[in-house]
């Protein structure tokens, strides 16, 4: 799938999905700035995600999320964004129109290896959701979402970049 030169990368997937580590590879392999959404929020409101969830509730975060990322307006960007950017209907319009949207797929099993504890990390999960949960609620939108999904299963961070760089129509050397 070519990428126009004025179109951004976002990457969307679970917590521990590799999103702003892959995101920063990517941008330096194909000469884009990077932009990590998480850490836009925390910079526009000067506060942590774990402190803006617990003062506004999970419904308050979420559309205060969807509000941010609605009003990123780049170029030339990777953008990781925060696992629950999907449950920002607004957001997704609007990356889906100045970006193409890749969904960094990984088992359940793979993402319960990687995550350490969630609360620490400011996810946007309800007081009785497990990690489970919160898997099988955000895949189908993730799957909407996506306009290319990279299975990430048994891959190493070399590999992931490699195979979203050949997604984009890139020739190695470019």
């Amino acid at each position: 799938m070519m990428v126009d030169n004025d179109d951004n990368i976002v990457l969307i997937g679970m917590p521990g999905a590799g999103k702003s580590t892959i995101g920063v590879v990517l941008a330096k392999k194909i000469g884009y700035e990077f932009l990590d959404s998480d850490l836009l929020i925390q910079k526009q409101t000067g506060k942590r995600l774990q402190e803006l969830i617990r003062e506004k509730g999970l419904d308050g975060f979420n559309a205060l999320e969807d509000e941010i990322n609605a009003a990123i307006n780049v170029r030339q960007h990777v953008i990781a964004t925060g696992g629950s950017a999907v449950y920002g209907k607004c957001a997704m319009q609007h990356f889906g129109k100045i970006g193409l949207i890749i969904y960094l797929k990984l088992s359940f099993g793979a993402i319960q290896r990687r995550l350490g504890d969630l609360r620490d990390r400011g996810v946007s999960m309800r007081a009785d959701q497990t990690l489970f949960d919160l898997y099988e609620e955000r895949t189908p939108l993730y799957e909407k979402y996506a306009d290319v999904t990279i299975d990430c299963e048994h891959l190493e961070l070399r590999e992931v970049v490699d195979r979203i760089y050949k997604e984009l129509d890139y020739e190695e050397g470019d």
